[in-house]
């Protein structure tokens, strides 16, 4: 029960505060009355699988899997936006067109959107095929993908 207690205030800090260094990390639980050493910090940020990534303020910090996705996602939204030249539809296919060796990244950025009624995606070199799960949705579907574009 500890364990999950400190593993929560460490995610409440890293959340709340740019936490560089396993010693800030340790600074800030003790300011919370939890004594920790360095070998459970480090064995609690293998458990919590936390990464370092850049902040805005151009530190590097600590953060969940989960939180360094979200630039990920954001990245591959915007270069499906400056990729994509033209999308259509055939029945529950969309069809996506895009610059030259753009649409597999913009399979992952389609991938990455977790769009529930996608069943999944084949892209070649400049052409990108969606298979949409059901005819109600493709509408759906073709608006989301015109949204990030537009």
């Amino acid at each position: 029960m500890k364990k999950y207690t400190r593993q929560s205030k460490i995610l409440e800090l890293i959340s709340k505060m740019e936490i560089e260094t396993q010693e800030e990390l340790a600074e800030g639980l003790k300011n919370m009355d939890i004594d920790v050493t360095q070998a459970t910090i480090s064995r609690d940020i293998k458990e919590l699988r936390l990464v370092k990534t850049m902040s805005k303020s151009g530190k590097h910090k600590y953060t969940t899997i989960g939180q360094s996705q979200e630039g990920i996602t954001d990245r591959l939204n915007k270069i499906f936006e400056n990729s994509v030249v033209s999308i259509d539809s055939a029945m529950n296919i969309v069809v996506i067109k895009t610059i030259p060796g753009a649409a597999q990244i913009c399979a992952s950025a389609i991938d990455n959107m977790c769009l529930e009624n996608i069943a999944g995606s084949l892209a070649g070199d400049d052409t990108l095929f969606v298979a949409i799960k059901n005819l109600e949705a493709v509408d759906e579907i073709l608006d989301e993908f015109r949204r990030i574009i537009r």
